[in-house]
């Protein structure tokens, strides 16, 4: 029996239901057509051609009123894989056929192995400090209604894989078929663009329904290996990984995330953890009955009966009592807030660690370091705030500040200084006790905006925020424009502000850029020994190419190491990672550990999007399957760190980089062909009216590929199947290699470096994921026939690409060493095929006839493009 049998039988179980709702609620006749074209879809992969012609036909002759359930049961259906995929990659059955069933075992028996002593163990786990900083996504195309069923779902998995009586079994097919229907009457796309509020809601759903158990139970199971391995378990205070948030915080581009939404999405997310906290407390005063207490509690609790208790519903009532307040904090703008509320964590820390070292004292440590402990973790990893929250917002949007005062004050424009003189000016106003900004002075509304926010951080303190992250920052100015308006603001506390290194030209700059801030002794002293650089990785691709992008990204992470030492502050690099390859995504564990050596001293803080996130921490079981991912992989790396790269490969890197960049930008920016190539071949166009996320898809409505997106620009080629930007440019820069004879040198780059080997097995996953095929059939269909040519050069590329990997790989099939994710993309293309064959016959409908499209055919096609992007896995 293969591994996959059971994951097989699940996908079946689920289609099977599905098929049964269609057929109950859309009649016999829609059925035996949604059969039918799976059945042709079946045949045509394996390659049999009349089937094939068979399919298109047969869907390009559907009404107007067929196209939408057919859409949407291909949809639902991938949505239903991927779910029956996430439950076998947490389930027994899963185990023997996913990478890494155990990550923090297999961790510990490497360090046995390796004879690590404890104490350095201890240390790198005292030390271990991981914040996944969730953001939103333009592509996130799930809604939390249908999040929350898929949950239910997967737990009707779940419940079939314990012995049932044949009662149990009926009841929970039921309910199966249940949650599928309710699926199915559900609209699965948003009718309006979701509100940045919406988007930070989405966040705490996913806290509340699997990272709020989750967490404690890695934590535990981290515990239980530490004290296996080295005797000594974790700190009561241990927040090995902490949980942030861009929801509501990232305004850089996006109009609609103002000071009022930041405001407003801070204080729900302190109601949120009062009401989570408040259950918690429910739970543990109805267990905690005990009696017998010492005497900190006893005099705590003025002599109760049952002290425990006491204290625990006191402090429930105090968070009831906050989370009211804040119900009605919420219905205006501003709200005094009372001295009675439970605001700060030592506020909830005090009674239950008051609990705990009585349950210990009096001799009940089991009682202790159960579900309250539980609780205490959660405390020290979400506090009050649940996630802290980031603020990001572009450099010149500080710069337009200083330049309207300056005019105002009549010292010149700072817009027109030099580097040296804006510099100046800062220092000199820096260590300045007097106001800067005059009490008449009337800003604009996008100064004002700026001095808003700028306000709300110095109101919510270091609880609720975490990190400044400025896009586009080039020069030591921006980063000290951002200190000088936070202290304005009358910020009593250092929030760490992080320059955002994105294009190829920036990250190559990002050193001499940090090298000049760290010389400025003011800043220096200020900063108290730490900094957050973060590294852009999707911008930077979409630039350079994928190959360019991936050394410039390490070269700079490695300088800025080095500088870093130099200086002796303590460096965190933040990675501005997305779900695909193209973005800097791919495995996590891979990604990981192919950083450069000694970049995770400081810690790791990754942003984590979109759907990824339901990906990864959907369910309860695979959150916890991730976090501990997670932590093994940076343990590793900090107690394992990869090889040095020698000269010889530092040398071929650079070069496979420029030449790579080279081959990307003389289609992508040189290619006169190639803008209206890429409009016509994939649904970009079409892309910008999907209600999906809160931010506009284009930084500059009027604007050509350099002002898209990231994200839109590898949506968009991942719906035509041609993953164009996770490839182009590779291929040539590796062939050029292997000509000038450098082929010793690439095997052993593949086998001693990790770098190097986890950007090979990111080219064997894109190839897999493409598909020639389905992109001539789009350019058949879609592209006007002068510019065709483009299309069949770049397909013949990508073959030749494939061919070149292959043999550098020395295997005659991709991803053979990854069973697991061959076989997830082969099941998935029966499905997502007729999806493709759907979409271009609905782009080519409403293109040709713009003014007369049906809203059922722009649903349909709306479903298309979220059901590709289920397929694929990871959108954008």
């Amino acid at each position: 029996m293969d591994h996959y049998t059971e994951l097989r039988a699940n996908v079946g179980l689920l289609g099977s239901q599905l098929g049964e709702t269609i057929r109950q609620q859309l009649g016999e006749a829609v059925f035996e057509r949604v059969e039918q074209i799976r059945a042709l879809a079946k045949s045509a992969r394996q390659g049999e051609q009349l089937q094939a012609q068979q399919l298109t036909q047969l869907l390009a002759g559907l009404s107007d009123d067929e196209l939408l359930p057919v859409a949407r049961a291909f949809a639902q259906f991938l949505n239903l894989a991927n779910l029956a995929e996430q439950h076998h990659s947490i389930s027994r059955a899963g185990h023997a056929s996913i990478e890494k069933p155990e990550p923090l075992l297999e961790l510990f028996s490497l360090l046995e192995q390796k004879k690590l002593d404890n104490a350095q163990v201890q240390q790198a786990v005292a030390n271990l400090s991981i914040e996944l900083v969730l953001t939103a996504h333009p592509t996130e195309v799930s809604r939390r209604t249908l999040i929350h069923k898929l949950t239910e779902i997967a737990a009707c998995l779940s419940q079939f894989e314990q012995p049932l009586t044949a009662n149990e079994q009926q009841k929970v097919e039921l309910r199966l078929s249940e949650l599928i229907a309710q699926a199915w009457h559900t609209n699965e796309i948003r009718e309006q663009r979701p509100t940045p509020v919406d988007e930070a809601k989405s966040g705490f759903a996913v806290i509340e329904s699997s990272v709020w158990q989750a967490l404690p139970d890695f934590l535990r199971e981290l515990d239980g290996k530490l004290v296996s391995a080295t005797g000594q378990g974790l700190a009561l205070d241990a927040a090995p990984v902490r949980f942030s948030s861009w929801m509501g915080g990232d305004r850089d581009g996006n109009p609609f995330v103002t000071a009022k939404v930041t405001r407003q999405v801070l204080l729900l997310s302190r109601w949120k953890a009062a009401d989570l906290f408040a259950q918690d407390l429910d739970l543990l005063s109805s267990e905690l009955s005990m009696f017998q207490a010492n005497t900190a509690l006893r005099e705590a609790a003025a002599e109760a009966s049952e002290p425990y208790r006491l204290v625990l519903n006191t402090l429930r009532t105090d968070l009831l009592h906050t989370r009211d307040w804040l119900t009605e904090a919420l219905k205006h703008d501003r709200l005094q807030r009372p001295n009675d509320l439970i605001w700060h964590n030592a506020q909830l820390l005090e009674p239950l660690l008051l609990c705990y070292h009585s349950l210990l004292e009096c001799g009940m440590a089991s009682i202790a370091n159960g579900k309250l402990l539980d609780t205490l973790r959660r405390a020290y990893a979400f506090g009050l705030t649940l996630l802290k929250l980031d603020i990001r917002q572009d450099a010149a949007r500080h710069a337009q500040v200083f330049s309207e005062l300056t005019r105002y004050l009549g010292l010149g424009d700072y817009a027109a200084w030099s580097e040296d003189d804006r510099q100046a000016f800062l220092l000199r106003e820096l260590p300045n006790k007097r106001p800067l900004f005059p009490k008449n002075w009337q800003p604009s509304a996008e100064v004002q905006e700026v001095l808003d926010t700028c306000d709300i951080v110095a109101r919510h303190g270091s609880e609720a925020l975490s990190t400044y992250v400025i896009s586009m920052a080039g020069k030591p100015s921006d980063v000290l424009a951002v200190q000088l308006l936070l202290q304005e603001a009358g910020s009593s506390f250092n929030m760490p502000v992080a320059p955002l290194f994105e294009t190829l030209s920036d990250l190559q700059q990002a050193p001499d850029c940090m090298r000049k801030l760290l010389s400025i002794d003011w800043y220096r002293g200020f900063i108290n020994g730490k900094q957050e650089v973060m590294i852009g990785y999707s911008d930077s691709a979409k630039d350079a190419g994928v190959l360019a992008a991936a050394w410039a990204q390490y070269s700079a992470q490695e300088a800025l190491v080095a500088l870093s030492a130099d200086y002796g502050v303590k460096l965190t690099l933040f990675h501005g990672r997305g779900g695909t390859i193209g973005r800097g995504g791919g495995p996590a564990h891979a990604a990981i550990l192919s950083q450069p050596p000694g970049s995770l001293a400081g810690g790791l803080r990754v942003t984590e999007q979109g759907e990824m996130i339901r990906f990864k921490f959907g369910l309860p079981k695979l959150a916890e399957r991730s976090l501990a991912l997670y932590a093994s992989a940076v343990l590793e790396g900090m107690l394992l760190p990869p090889p040095v790269p020698k000269p010889a490969w530092r040398k071929l890197m650079q070069q496979l980089a420029d030449d790579s960049c080279e081959a990307y930008r003389a289609v992508v920016r040189h290619n006169k062909d190639f803008v209206s190539y890429f409009r016509a071949a994939t649904p970009e166009q079409e892309l910008g009216k999907l209600p999906l996320g809160s931010r506009p898809a284009k930084r500059n409505p009027t604007g050509g590929v350099e002002s898209l997106r990231a994200i839109p620009w590898i949506f968009a080629w991942s719906q035509n199947r041609l993953m164009l930007p996770a490839w182009l440019g590779a291929g040539s820069a590796l062939a050029r290699a292997v000509a000038q004879q450098h082929t010793g040198v690439l095997d052993e780059m593949q086998q001693q470096w990790p770098f190097f080997t986890t950007r090979m097995s990111m080219l064997e996953m894109v190839f897999l994921k493409a598909d020639a095929e389905i992109s001539a059939y789009y350019d058949k269909m879609l592209v006007p026939e002068a510019i065709q040519d483009l299309g069949q050069q770049l397909r013949a590329q990508l073959a030749a690409d494939r061919e070149l990997l292959l043999t550098l790989i020395h295997s005659d099939t991709l991803m053979a060493k990854e069973g697991w994710i061959r076989e997830s993309i082969m099941l998935r293309n029966t499905y997502v095929d007729p999806l493709h064959i759907l979409q271009v016959e609905l782009l080519t409908r409403s293109r040709q006839n713009p003014d007369n499209i049906s809203a059922q055919s722009n649903r349909a096609l709306m479903v298309t493009i979220a059901g590709i992007a289920a397929g694929m896995r990871n959108s954008g």
